[in-house]
């Protein structure tokens, strides 16, 4: 009996799930999108993006930063901030951050 407890307590704690960091989490699938932060600078034409994405939990990669989707469009005044989750059946998830500005 102790070895199947030790066996039972490995699993759960090697068994693992790519999940995202949302307001809502489906167990089967996740696919949304939220606001992130606002300032009072002028909504602006220029959209960046930077995305992170995980693989069962295990392996997690990518730079989903601010400063990193406002590098890539150029962007030096952040009007706002929005994010988008996704995630299926624990598997796979991505997590996306918007920034918008000039």
């Amino acid at each position: 009996m102790k070895n199947l407890l030790i066996i039972a307590a490995m699993a759960l704690a090697l068994s693992s799930c790519a999940v995202v960091a949302s307001p809502l989490t489906g167990v089967i699938y996740t696919d949304m999108k939220a606001p992130l932060a606002v300032t009072s600078n002028p909504v602006a034409s220029k959209v960046g993006t930077a995305e992170a994405t995980s693989i069962l939990g295990i392996v997690a990669t990518g730079d989903a930063s601010i400063e990193a989707a406002a590098k890539k469009a150029g962007i030096t005044r952040i009007s706002h901030v929005d994010y988008e989750a996704n995630s299926v059946l624990g598997v796979f998830a991505k997590y996306t951050v918007y920034v918008y500005g000039e």
